[in-house]
Parts: structure tokens; sequence; C-alpha cells
């Protein structure tokens, strides 16, 4: 059985060498907060990091993994945080920042998006708009944009949200 380092633990897989990341992830290791979304690389819902850097798993085979690099998923992105760092909840600030700007939406592409712009704020703490454009490439078909844009600021520590007041109103049948 092959080995990979996955959000701090050693896990094993039978997969076949050519078997993508992605199922690997899901279906032998049990972790699905990892979406599949387009299947060949290009929308984003299946980024996960490897050793810090975001990574389009559903094309990578599994084999391309090198033994001692570390994956981290959605499950283990609050995790990688610094002692002090989590909230009570032990979310990550991004995640903070989705609830509080309300981003999701159907929510199918959010753990990947959230992924990429966690691998955004490690790599540039305070992104300007340009960075966020030029590092955030996943697809969101709700078109959330402005709301991920938003939340990542947020959590960047450029700007304070009040977070969307939203009211839900009982609608009475006739």
């Amino acid at each position: 059985m092959a080995r990979l380092n996955v959000n701090g633990r050693v896990r094993r897989h039978d997969a076949e060498p050519d078997t993508p990341l992605l199922w690997v992830l899901r279906e032998q290791i049990g972790l699905t907060g990892t979406k599949y979304g387009c299947g060949v690389a290009q929308c984003g819902a299946c980024t996960v990091h490897i050793d810090g850097a975001p990574v389009r798993s559903c094309t990578l085979p599994v084999s391309a993994v090198q033994p001692g690099q570390k994956i981290t998923t959605i499950e283990g992105l609050a995790a990688d945080l610094p002692d002090g760092a989590k909230g009570a909840a032990g979310s990550h600030p991004l995640q903070k920042a989705w609830v509080k700007n309300d981003v999701p939406q159907c929510g199918y592409c959010q753990s990947g998006m959230i992924m990429a712009a966690a691998a955004l704020l490690k790599k540039k703490p305070r992104p300007t708009d340009a960075d966020i454009d030029a590092e955030i490439t996943n697809i969101c078909r709700c078109g959330t944009f402005n709301r991920v844009r938003a939340a990542i600021k947020e959590a960047a520590g450029l700007t304070r949200s009040t977070g969307l007041d939203i009211i839900h109103v009982e609608r009475r049948r006739a």
C-alpha cells in the first residue's frame, strides 16, 4: 500500500498510480470536502495544497505526489494555523470571513475557492485587487466573485465587514 501525508496524518491507499489524487482523497481516504467539478483542472473545485501550493487534484496522478510532500485539504485547513490563530470553533480566518460575508450560494465550488484564497494569503498577506484577480482563477457558477473578494480582504485584515443581515421570511401557503 502506498502512503500519503494528508492533513498531518499518514494515510494508506491502494489506488493505481494514474488515479487522480482527487479520487484517492474522496473515495479511499474519505475526505469529501474536495469536490469534482470539471475533470480538466479548469474550475478549481478540486483545489488542495501540496506543500502549501494550490494544486488542482482532479488531473494530478497520485503517483506524482512525492514521499514527504504534505497534502492539505479543506478539512485540514485550520489545522495548518499556528496555535492562537484559529478561532473558537477551530475555523480558518477565511472560513469565518466566508460565512460573515455570506459568500456561498450553492456552495459547490467553495472548498476549492477557499483553498486557493488561503494559498494567496500565504503568498501575499495583503493582496491587492490585481493579486486576487491573478491568483483566484476558480470558477463560481453562482457568480459570488464580489463576495469572494470581500471575504479575502477581510481575512487579510484589509477591511472590516459587518456581515450581511439575512432575513428569512416564512411564506404561508394559501
